[in-house]
């Protein structure tokens, strides 16, 4: 047990990254205490979000860090939790309601309306989240952190090491926010259910190439690693291939997994069903009209 116990405590603890994920905690269950009995969202909603947290606490403050900067493979794993897993459970729980009501009502129009009147930040919020953009960063800044030559630097550097963290970890949450929006597009979403079921499928296949590549290249792309020394005694070239697998597949599945919400999503909403407000897990929200097309 103690063994455990030493295993999640940091091993760079960073004030930041334990502050934020603190903040994002105790927000949450104070607007789910602070929300209607009716309004708030089913159990595996919550769940989705505070396993989401959780999962992308746990691979870059716990000792798990430490042996994703040693081995490659877990490094990769590392990035499928920051980039993928982690923000596609927090974006399925659709987690705005609750966390609006965390605030106080004048304070969060108040901080609404300031950014609103922005035209800096509205531009580079439409910027970031349209239909072309979004999915080309996505994929963008996997080929980035992935080119043999920015990762020695970011595994040597702590700079550039937190650089490549947090910002796989924010693009996830724009991206995932955006692909995985529960309303039709006439109802509110930036994009309709179409054109973002196309977007995830389209993503697929740069991101399995980038995978393959690394899983069968014949050559060790990642010398940092034997730099840095492995954690355990495995060959540079399993460790290589091992960690392109991951890239390959898992990567390409969790696109799949939104895909598939989607299509539940559009058949519900030609079949007319609805839901009761913010009460299950990922359903469409009543103010969707059931013949929205996506």
């Amino acid at each position: 047990m103690a063994s455990i116990l030493e295993f999640l405590l940091p091993w760079d603890f960073s004030p930041a990254a334990f502050l934020a994920w603190s903040l994002s905690v105790l927000l949450y269950a104070r607007g789910l205490r602070r929300m209607p009995a009716g309004a708030r969202p089913g159990t595996a909603r919550s769940i989705a979000y505070f396993s989401g947290g959780a999962l992308t606490y746990f691979v870059l403050q716990t000792k798990y860090e430490y042996l994703s900067t040693h081995m490659f493979f877990l490094h990769a794993l590392q990035q499928l939790a920051v980039h993928h897993v982690g923000p596609f459970l927090v974006a399925l729980s659709w987690p705005q309601a609750v966390l609006g009501h965390a605030l106080p009502l004048r304070g969060a129009r108040a901080v609404l309306d300031a950014i609103e009147r922005n035209a800096f930040a509205r531009g580079a919020y439409a910027l970031l989240q349209n239909g072309f953009v979004a999915p080309a960063l996505f994929v963008g800044l996997i080929v980035l952190w992935l080119l043999p030559g920015v990762h020695f630097d970011a595994m040597l550097s702590a700079r550039v090491y937190w650089w490549m963290n947090w910002s796989m970890l924010l693009d996830g949450l724009l991206f995932w926010i955006l692909a995985l929006d529960p309303r039709s597009r006439r109802a509110g979403a930036l994009l309709g259910y179409g054109a973002r079921m196309a977007m995830l499928l389209l993503m697929m296949l740069p991101e399995m190439l980038i995978g393959a590549y690394i899983a069968l290249s014949g050559r060790d792309l990642y010398q940092v690693y034997d730099v840095c020394g492995r954690a355990w005694a495995m060959p540079a070239r399993a460790d290589q291939a091992l960690g392109g697998l991951i890239l390959w597949v898992p990567v390409a599945m969790v696109d799949l997994a939104g895909f598939l919400v989607l299509v539940r999503w559009t058949l519900r909403a030609d079949q007319g069903l609805h839901v009761a407000p913010a009460s299950r897990a990922g359903g469409p929200p009543p103010s969707t009209p059931a013949h929205s097309a996506p």
